[in-house]
């Protein structure tokens, strides 16, 4: 029986490698010269510091367009407020991985919805959908791309 999952991932050393890119156009911009500021990763965070907000801002579309060119989705970014840190700013990015319940939930429910032959399970961190004809397992993956979900979703593990 065909089946396929559908998940939220990205790739870590894409990450590592878009904030190192990041750090280097950021330590020889003109504007930021004498600024002290700075990425730094964390796990799954990556930790912006400057000396004002506005300096922040620039940052953010720094390391947006830097995980844009290593094809990592800026949608699983989730930014949190600045604060002051010692002489400077500070500003938290928190990227998203897997899918969260209520996000499951929405896509077996949309699923369901288009009353196609599959049947959608959440399993985990991800949805594995099976079904009898890979024809309908395909019209999910379109209904799904079409859709306008808060998370970028990637589809694998295919199988006939």
């Amino acid at each position: 029986m065909p089946s396929f999952d559908i998940i939220s991932e990205f790739d870590k050393h894409e990450l590592t490698n878009a904030v190192d890119q990041a750090n280097k156009e950021v330590s020889t911009r003109f504007d930021f010269k004498g600024t002290d500021s700075s990425f730094e990763l964390n796990d799954d965070k990556v930790i912006m510091t400057s000396q004002s907000t506005f300096q922040l801002q620039q940052m953010f579309s720094v390391i947006c367009a830097k995980l844009t060119r290593r094809g990592i989705d800026i949608a699983c970014m989730e930014t949190g407020d600045a604060k002051p840190s010692g002489k400077g700013m500070r500003q938290e990015i928190t990227m998203k991985q897997g899918l969260d319940k209520e996000v499951a939930k929405k896509i077996v429910k949309l699923i369901k919805d288009k009353k196609l032959k599959v049947q959608a399970a959440i399993q985990g961190d991800q949805v594995r959908v099976t079904g009898k004809n890979r024809d309908d397992l395909q019209d999910v993956i379109k209904m799904l791309r079409e859709e306008k979900l808060e998370m970028p979703l990637q589809f694998e593990n295919f199988r006939d």
